[in-house]
């Protein structure tokens, strides 16, 4: 068999200059690979990343802090979970039943004390005076004469404003006595918060011992 010559074809597409050569062939295309099946237009595909899952409840969304859409606008998380208004039956029956147990306790205690009158039904002038007396007793104003006065600052303070919300809210629907019962209280008793709680500082900033035979000052309670 007679030796065939041994043929070597040059592929390459450039010459040494970097230029196209003009016999080269054409390149043939590459199959384009669609790895994904769902074609995206929005832009080059990114890694995923974690995602916030919305977990919806037959009554709609719901998160700590967040609001639920009903029928008359945007409702806070707090109002849907709020138990149902009371009806105006439950209201009365709550009110009769307090009403009798009431009776029954001033019996037994009449019965037990013969003696004693009748107690007297709770108006708006005796709540006044009862949180204006309980103030006085926290700020050290009311006592026994011969005891250290104890100070509770936090405790006048929050009867204070107790006192003070009652006259916001009741504003309008007042007697002309009424009024100023409340309006003397409440002054009377925020010039001796006040008052305390300068002596208090005074007393801190001295750190001096109090002279012999004198009062002992009031102490704050913590």
């Amino acid at each position: 068999m007679p030796d065939q010559p041994f043929v070597v074809n040059d592929r390459r597409k450039f010459t040494s200059e970097g230029e196209l050569r003009p016999d080269a062939a054409p390149s043939e295309p590459k199959p384009v690979r669609n790895d994904s099946p769902v074609e995206s237009s929005a832009g080059p595909a990114t890694e995923a990343g974690p995602r916030l899952v919305h977990t919806e409840t037959p009554g709609g969304p719901s998160s700590t802090g967040g609001s639920t859409a009903g029928q008359g606008g945007v409702t806070s998380a707090d109002e849907a979970q709020a138990p149902p208004p009371l009806t105006a039956e439950q209201s009365q029956q709550a009110s009769t039943a307090y009403t009798a147990t009431v009776d029954r306790l001033d019996t037994a205690i009449r019965a037990s004390n013969p003696a004693m009158g009748p107690i007297p039904e709770m108006t708006f002038e005796r709540l006044v005076q009862s949180i204006y007396m309980q103030t006085l007793m926290q700020l050290g104003m009311a006592g026994e004469p011969e005891s250290t006065p104890q100070v509770d600052l936090l405790g006048a303070r929050s009867s204070i404003d107790m006192l003070g919300i009652i006259e916001q809210k009741t504003k309008g629907n007042l007697s002309e006595s009424e009024t100023k019962l409340i309006e003397a209280a409440l002054f009377e008793m925020r010039m001796g918060f006040l008052e305390i709680t300068q002596a208090l500082a005074r007393q801190a900033a001295s750190r001096q011992p109090n002279p012999p035979g004198t009062p002992p000052g009031p102490s704050i309670v913590r």
